[in-house]
């Protein structure tokens, strides 16, 4: 039977259960057929049979999430064969063995030993409980593998018709990445996401260990799924499935009927958990929890605000980098060694960086083999000069007041190292093949290298193997040797594509979640750092949301594009932000829009602070303005752009901050390149105004309406 002719059959045998009620209305209706669980917020309802999810309403809106019971699904497990890889267990193919209320506000569900597409019945038990406490619904699971096979994955909850409150409306998914807001669509235009060849309808996913959460959003209400684990235990996809297709493929548009061609027209959302459940083993499934929101994007990211602050706790900073400064990095060697500065000449850029106010140095290419070269060693490199030259050039900086921040890179391996080939190739992640992964590495200086010929290729390394964490740990303790304030974690948000390591020789039992194994690693770099120097400063670069905690300075690289959710769920975390352009007003506006630390990064962090005096002036001028302001600009509440309505005729943004007296500042920027626009800033119920720029620092009088020039800032002040 070919494919085409597989899915009109299966599409017209769930038309004609949905045709078996002659009325849909009807067919809505709770009855014997269904369990339902139902409160002032949401309505749903399991089949009493199957135990499939068939019907889901938001009341409060009038929502139908879950329209069609007949296309309602349970769950889906992949069991690999040892000859079929592909052999899936299919929740709506299966009888569940209880469907029970066992409470008002709770519906329990077990399967037991369900018979798999290839490979006859599995035995295992899998219970669910579904629980609607105050219109938030919350998904829990415990799978008990009875069976001689491993269990990889299992999709729940699963919807299996999730639809748009109208068929005009559009919905988009939201996931957060490198401290920012990423959309897609997914209705009425649904693009595909993975490898044409490797699925049957047009896929998307999010994965837990880009974001934990997910937002499925309407322009004026939404849905918030997250996957609320602190343990980052094993990685989850939000998964979104188009049925049959989309119309073409030139405009991606998802049929507008509810069949075409004698299929189901429909989307499927599931939530699909990497378990790899071993024979005889019991595995407690993350909780999945859905929480409906009104309002755009940051009503939904106010849920999540609300889970994090029941796990996030305080991190520990120090308290210089919490004020209002700046940073600037520089980079001292490259992978080709250009040697381009030695550190006994180290000395000059922090006085630079002292006479201009810019209170910290990242360090970058300082260690043997400079940037991405050696790692992850962090051995001084002969060729630019002594241990002893750099210790004594970092405590002459920071006798300055300016804080040397080394740059680091423990999770790879420079595979063309004798240290690589002789020791650290033991713990490198290896595929379920046994094969090593590795990457590309990165380009500098060189034609040849640019061409990417004799780039030093990087291996993964196992961060969940402790003897691994303990040689990382011993590399950077030679960082608190030398004296530095804090290091930064380069790449610490990603393990190069890399989610898990299966070899059996690493003191675990395989698979291991790189990204489960980063918490215990800097929590052993930080007991090492709290016996040297409790203040040492962990900083990253774009930190997953929950190594907050622990590298609580992020650092970024924004655009006028840029949706700064990090910076709306946590207002006052120290984010940093990359400033290089020769005259860079623009992306100093953004900081100060946004609330970032400025690091300045002359000829792409290779040159000196003062290489680029424009750039430098105009900055020094918003910190001064920060500084002045900072009950306003700093020490505010940070409310993205609610609270305030701003009309402008041309290209602008807008902020709005909240001070702990209740006063507000909206900082209005211009991005318009030559011409000076007219803007207008309504503040419901607001007091006496006035309006700052970084260039007329002194309050004067203001209304509503005033003009801000060409690449230029203005805050309208609430006093």
């Amino acid at each position: 039977m070919d494919r085409r002719t597989f899915n009109k059959l299966a599409g017209t045998a769930a038309l004609a259960a949905l045709a078996e009620s002659n009325d849909l209305q009807a067919q809505a209706a709770a009855d014997d057929s269904e369990v339902v669980l139902e409160d002032k917020e949401l309505l749903v309802a399991f089949d009493r049979k199957s135990g499939a999810l068939t019907r889901m309403v938001r009341k409060s809106t009038n929502w139908v999430v879950q329209r069609r019971p007949a296309l309602g699904v349970s769950f889906r497990l992949l069991v690999p064969l040892p000859n079929q890889r592909a052999n899936f267990v299919l929740g709506q193919k299966q009888t569940a063995a209880k469907v029970e209320k066992v409470s008002p506000n709770e519906v329990q569900i077990v399967w037991k030993d369900p018979v798999s597409e290839h490979g006859g019945a599995v035995p295992l038990t899998l219970t669910a409980t579904t629980t609607l406490v105050n219109g938030v619904l919350t998904f829990h699971a415990t799978l008990v593998n009875h069976s001689s096979l491993t269990i990889e994955t299992i999709d729940y909850p699963y919807f299996g018709d999730f639809t748009s409150p109208t068929s005009e409306t559009t919905m988009h998914t939201e996931r957060l990445w490198v401290g920012a807001l990423n959309a897609e669509e997914i209705y009425p235009h649904f693009h595909n996401g993975k490898g044409y060849w490797g699925v049957l309808y047009p896929t998307k996913t999010i994965e837990s260990n880009v974001s934990q959460f997910c937002l499925i959003r309407t322009p004026d209400q939404g849905f918030y799924v997250g996957m609320h684990d602190t343990a980052i235990r094993y990685l989850l996809h939000f998964t979104f499935e188009q049925h049959p297709g989309t119309v073409d493929w030139v405009t991606d548009r998802v049929p507008p009927q509810d069949e075409i061609s004698g299929m189901p027209v429909h989307l499927e959302f599931r939530t699909c958990h990497f378990l790899f459940a071993h024979p005889g083993g019991q595995v407690q499934l993350a909780p999945i929890v859905l929480h409906p929101y009104s309002g755009d994007w940051h009503a939904g990211l106010d849920v999540y605000k609300q889970w994090r602050a029941t796990w996030f706790g305080k991190p520990r900073t120090p308290a210089w980098a919490l004020d209002v400064h700046s940073w600037m990095q520089l980079q001292i060697d490259g992978a080709e060694q250009d040697y381009r500065v030695r550190y006994r000449d180290l000395v000059k850029y922090g006085q630079e960086c002292a006479e201009n106010g810019v209170r910290a140095i990242q360090l970058v290419g300082w260690n043997h083999g400079g940037q991405d070269g050696g790692d992850p060693s962090l051995d001084t490199d002969p060729a630019l000069g002594t241990w002893q030259e750099l210790h004594d050039a970092i405590a002459k900086i920071q006798a300055e007041g300016v804080r040397m921040i080394l740059f680091g890179k423990p999770i790879f391996a420079d595979m063309s190292t004798d240290y690589y080939r002789n020791e650290l190739h033991k713990y490198e992640a290896i595929d379920m093949w046994g094969n090593k992964y590795e990457s590309n590495g990165y380009s500098y200086t060189t034609p040849t290298q640019l061409a990417g010929i004799n780039n030093r290729r990087r291996a993964i390394m196992d961060v969940c193997s402790q003897a691994y964490r303990d040689i990382a740990t011993r590399e950077f303790e030679k960082t608190l040797a030398l004296g530095a304030a804090g290091w930064l974690f380069d790449e610490v948000m990603q393990h190069n594509g890399v989610l898990y390591n299966f070899s059996p020789d690493h003191g675990y039992t395989p698979p291991g979640y790189l990204f489960s194994g980063d918490i215990p690693l800097v929590k052993q770099f930080r007991a090492a750092a709290d016996k040297v120097n409790p203040d040492f400063l962990f900083s990253g670069e774009g930190p997953g949301d929950w190594l907050m905690p622990h590298y609580t300075l992020g650092y970024y690289r924004i655009g006028p594009e840029t949706r700064h959710a990090l910076r709306y769920i946590d207002p006052q975390a120290p984010l940093m932000a990359a400033v290089r352009g020769v005259d860079a007003r623009d992306e100093i506006n953004l900081t100060l829009a946004y609330r970032y630390i400025i690091s300045y990064e002359p000829f792409n962090f290779k040159g000196h602070v003062t290489d680029f005096p424009l750039t430098l002036a105009y900055g020094k001028r918003v910190d001064a303005l920060r500084r002045r302001y900072r009950e306003y600009l700093w020490d505010a509440d940070f409310r993205d752009t609610l609270g305030a309505d701003v009309q402008a005729d041309g290209d602008h943004r807008h902020t709005v901050f909240v001070a702990k007296n209740g006063k507000r500042a909206v900082v209005v920027v211009n991005l318009e390149q030559a011409r000076a626009i007219s803007v207008s800033v309504a503040l419901p119920n607001a007091g006496r105004l006035a309006i700052i720029t970084p260039e007329r620092p002194a309050t004067e009088p203001a209304s509503g309406t005033f003009r801000v020039p060409s690449r230029s800032a203005a805050v309208l002040l609430e006093q």
